[in-house]
């Protein structure tokens, strides 16, 4: 396709929808204050579309629609085979309007067509796992001394305020909405400024599919006023967050002041480690994904490349020539790998980074510089870079990123491996290239990271816990498990025998 149809194409989807509204209690609403914000390409720096900007008022009105569906509404009163009919019903809709989900995604985030099509597959997905999750997520009738009944049940915990990044628009929200509307509870959604677009659809989708007014609200505006004011909001009882560590430590400062339920998954620098018995070539594969994949802006990037000495020269020189073989270009075609930055300012985070390295000592290999591409000259592009001679103490190398850059060090023997994994204040991603099966579980064993890949690309499936260590977070998401953390666990204890328990014997 050339240039101009490409361009056309973009253009003709670009204008579907001039301006997307707030949903609230079940119907789309402009803002309060009638204000409006632009949301733009970042593939070609051009505005894509108008966004209702809210404002606490707003915000407050989602949270009352929330707090009234639940305690006065019928969802949680569902039996969960009917929720579960609702869920697979929100996935049908989003499978039947799948190019449309995808081609929105690539246009508000930048990323390329292959990306979204995974991530628009994974939000469908998670829908259906959470229909069946949900219909054995059970309770439990404990021992007891005779006479005496124990049981317990789950309930919901109520309104989930719930904040997703710009990084995986659409898939995010699948991930926090999916298991908090299984349980029952409602919920209030503040996207991303930069991306919010795929996940207003998603909110309107799940009305289409019969979920009840004030179940499902979305309030898209400015984190620092309508994510803290969730945050703080009494009549909110969960808040589920994902984005950087300080964000998040922020939130969670701020959270304690009502105890509410906490979700956090935060930032990272995850290690990959490449023994030297690994299939080098599947190593090379499997560590271009790991670090380039979504234009390297993800949690669980692997970004500290970690390489035996003894094969280190033979890796690197089949690494930094598949790096120069990925193509950038335009998102919507499918022969692209690498998408645009989703910003000017997080294009400007990357170069700063990159020039810090530079300024330290480090030698880029390939790379390290904003590109200009034909057609998307005024769009956001930042080449696949590799950084070596690199130092553990170095702001490359302790810092998250959040771009396409990787950092490379040599290791001797496994021990070391696993010091230089660990040595970090985060823990989310890990990976381990090894032929010996006894290596790579007494690696993982000792890797302090919530998720360990071992001669494998990816990091989650629906039905895998997502989740860090240490300063990456809490709690997981993507699992049946994460249903536990949207309920609160009730016990009832009662006494069935034929005498009265009279403990003081008066």
């Amino acid at each position: 396709m050339s240039k101009v149809a490409t361009q056309n194409k973009m253009e003709a989807i670009e204008m579907k929808r001039d301006v997307y509204q707030m949903v609230i209690n079940g119907e789309r609403v402009d803002s309060e204050s009638k204000e409006t914000f632009t949301t733009y390409n970042p593939a070609t720096g051009k505005p894509l579309a108008q966004v209702a900007k809210a404002t606490t008022a707003d915000a407050e009105r989602a949270v009352e629609a929330a707090r009234n569906a639940f305690d006065n509404g019928k969802w949680k009163k569902y039996p969960v085979n009917k929720r579960a009919r609702v869920m697979n019903k929100i996935a049908s809709i989003m499978r039947s309007r799948f190019n449309e989900l995808v081609e929105l995604e690539v246009l508000n985030s930048g990323k390329s067509l292959v990306a979204a099509q995974g991530q628009v597959m994974q939000s469908i997905e998670d829908f259906e796992f959470y229909a069946g999750a949900i219909v054995g997520h059970r309770g439990t009738v404990n021992n007891m001394p005779g006479g005496f009944f124990n049981y317990s049940q789950n309930e919901p915990v109520g309104v989930c305020a719930q904040i997703i990044p710009w990084n995986y628009p659409m898939m995010m929200a699948a991930w926090k909405i999916a298991p908090a509307i299984a349980v029952g509870c409602s919920v209030v959604i503040k996207p991303a400024s930069l991306t919010p677009l795929t996940a207003i659809v998603l909110t309107e989708i799940c009305h289409e599919a019969g979920v009840p007014e004030g179940v499902v609200n979305i309030v898209p505006g400015p984190g620092a006023l309508i994510g803290d004011y969730l945050v703080e909001n009494p009549n909110v009882d969960k808040v589920a967050f994902t984005g950087s560590t300080p964000t998040g430590k922020d939130i969670m400062q701020k959270a304690s002041q009502t105890l509410k339920r906490l979700t956090l998954e935060l930032g990272g620098k995850s290690p990959n480690l490449v023994f030297e018995d690994a299939d080098i070539d599947g190593a090379v594969a499997g560590s271009l994904f790991g670090i380039f994949y979504n234009t390297g802006q993800s949690c669980e990037a692997r970004s500290r490349l970690y390489v035996h000495e003894d094969i280190y020269d033979e890796f690197m020189e089949k690494f930094v020539e598949k790096t120069k073989q990925l193509k950038l270009g335009d998102p919507l075609d499918k022969g692209t790998h690498l998408g645009s930055i989703v910003s000017r300012g997080q294009l400007e985070v990357i170069d700063g980074y990159v020039k810090s390295a530079i300024e330290e000592g480090a030698t880029v290999v390939t790379g390290g510089e904003e590109l200009k591409l034909e057609g998307f000259e005024d769009g956001h592009w930042y080449a696949p870079t590799i950084i070596t001679d690199v130092t553990p103490d170095m702001k490359v190398v302790r810092e998250e990123i959040f771009g396409p850059v990787v950092v490379v060090q040599k290791f001797k023997d496994e021990k070391e491996a696993i010091k230089q994994a660990n040595d970090t204040e985060f823990g989310l991603g890990s990976a381990i290239w090894t032929k010996d099966q006894g290596r790579a579980t007494r690696v993982a064993n000792q890797i302090q990271a919530g998720i360990v890949m071992v001669n494998c690309p990816f990091s989650a499936f629906p039905g895998t816990p997502f989740g860090g260590y240490k300063q990456s977070g809490f709690g997981r998401e993507l699992c049946i498990e994460t249903l536990d953390l949207y309920t609160e666990q009730k016990s009832i204890l009662s006494y069935y025998g034929s005498k009265p328990v009279n403990p003081f014997g008066v």
